[in-house]
């Protein structure tokens, strides 16, 4: 661990980091880092300095209260899949995103009981104006739910709709102290941040609002071929950001987002599914909270075409190690396939699967007189039997993790085994869309978000088009 943070200061100090933002050149130089060019020279002292300056936890705060999540510590939460243009259906069959997508995923988000933020890119639809894209996608998020929610990375005029409708929702002068929404900003790696992405934290910072610094750095084409050396120069470009964003503006709240992994070194794509891709998530959260710093990593990440058996094995490696190290934000829980390119309805459900499995796992055990059933074993004594005891009839139902996708037991001889997991899968997806409730928005606060995206020309999906 100290080696790999001795190895990220000399790269900050000796080699730099390239920001293409004038301002934020400025902003460097006035804090007292040495600028040449547009690359950015940060000695050990000023990396160390700013970055205890970011909070070690802060809060987020949904629209319902019951939903404020606390990013820090030991405490985890999980977020959905993010980004992804493509669909994939139960017979691995591709199709373009679209906003009805979007919206059935923000349904089974707000209706599941894991998540606690809603949101961001669940997918990114072709049917929307790439230009306005996000505005829509936030306005329906602030319709049809009320958890915390996740924001895009669009630059300076996405996020200035974005401040402008949350302004609306909440309150200009209650953003800086009630943070309401997260940006994940992506360096480019190797070592350089490009200019919409630094429009996007110099925004967040001024509205006091979380941004999420992380790169995704490949082993072996935009990071060195030894993992050691990709950890580094990840660490690196975080360190960079989180400082710079303490000089925007000190107390933003940070996240150190590990996201990098290895590259196939016979394709060049990237490895997601990946034990180099776990051992990146066990680092960087080992890091993070060496700085003392909330962090963010992990997923139900996979490589995997269709949901198979594949998907299966590489996401249960990736979110075993990500909640094992106790990640405070979890992203691409659920849904994600093909290396982040696509989502699945079906896939979501059996990482919902998976998440029950991996919380009851690490719920351990509870050890006391009656789990510890002595005098259960005592009364049933050699040769008995404990499924009539009354001992069992009072633990049945919570002590076991029952699922909901799974086969357990013997199926009829001629069934389908892999019929039957879909069945089960689409009943549960169904299940959850009928339980969606649309939680209340008031009528003046929606009328006024109607009018502003008339204004700025995103009014094609008003709540009369939602239906």
């Amino acid at each position: 661990m100290e080696r790999l943070h001795e190895a990220s200061l000399r790269i900050l100090e000796n080699t730099g980091i390239k920001f293409f933002h004038p301002r934020v050149l400025r902003i460097l130089q006035h804090a007292g880092v040495k600028v040449i060019g547009q690359t950015a020279y940060f000695s050990p002292n000023q990396i160390m300095e700013w970055i205890t300056k970011a909070p070690a936890a802060f809060s987020v705060y949904a629209r319902n209260p019951k939903y404020n999540i606390l990013l820090g510590g030991d405490n985890i939460e999980f977020a959905a899949g993010y980004g992804a243009p493509v669909i994939i259906d139960e017979k691995g069959t591709r199709r373009a995103a679209q906003f009805s997508d979007y919206l059935s995923f923000l349904k089974l988000v707000q209706t599941c009981s894991l998540f606690n933020i809603n949101g961001g890119i669940l997918v990114q639809p072709a049917d929307l104006d790439p230009m306005n894209s996000f505005p829509s996608m936030l306005h329906a998020a602030l319709i049809y739910s009320d958890k915390c929610l996740m924001g895009g990375a669009g630059g300076e005029e996405e996020s200035r709709k974005i401040f402008e409708m949350l302004d609306i929702v909440f309150g200009k002068d209650t953003l800086k102290t009630k943070p309401r929404i997260m940006a994940i900003l992506n360096s480019t790696s190797p070592l350089q941040y490009d200019e919409s992405t630094l429009d996007t934290l110099l925004l967040f910072a001024q509205y006091g609002q979380p941004v999420i610094i992380t790169p995704a750095a490949m082993a072996g084409t935009t990071g060195p071929i030894t993992l050691a050396g990709t950890i580094a120069l990840s660490n690196a470009e975080i360190l960079a950001g989180i400082a710079l964003a303490q000089m925007v503006r000190e107390g933003t709240p940070v996240m150190y987002g590990m996201q990098s992994t290895a590259a196939d070194m016979r394709t060049g794509a990237i490895a997601d599914g990946s034990p180099e891709r776990a051992l990146c998530v066990l680092y960087g959260a080992r890091l993070a909270k060496a700085y003392g710093l909330p962090c963010r990593g992990g997923g139900t990440e996979n490589d995997a075409k269709s949901l198979s058996v594949q998907s299966g094995y590489e996401s249960m490696m990736d979110i075993l190690v990500a909640c094992q190290e106790k990640l405070n934000l979890i992203i691409h829980s659920a849904g994600t396939l093909d290396s982040h390119g696509a989502m699945s309805f079906e896939k979501f459900v059996v990482d919902i699967e998976i998440l029950g499995m991996v919380r009851r796992y690490f719920q351990g055990l509870n050890i006391d007189e009656e789990s510890l059933a002595v005098k259960t074993i005592h009364s049933v004594g050699p040769g008995g039997e404990f499924l009539t005891h009354e001992h069992t009839m009072l633990h049945c139902r919570r002590e076991h993790y029952m699922p909901f996708v799974s086969t357990r037991g013997p199926l009829p001889i001629g069934t389908d085994p892999e019929g039957e997991l879909f069945q089960n899968i689409n009943k549960k997806r169904e299940e959850m869309l009928a339980q969606y409730f649309k939680p209340e928005l008031p009528r003046e606060t929606l009328m006024q978000l109607n009018r502003y995206l008339d204004s700025e020309g995103v009014g094609i999906f008003r709540e009369k088009n939602h239906h």
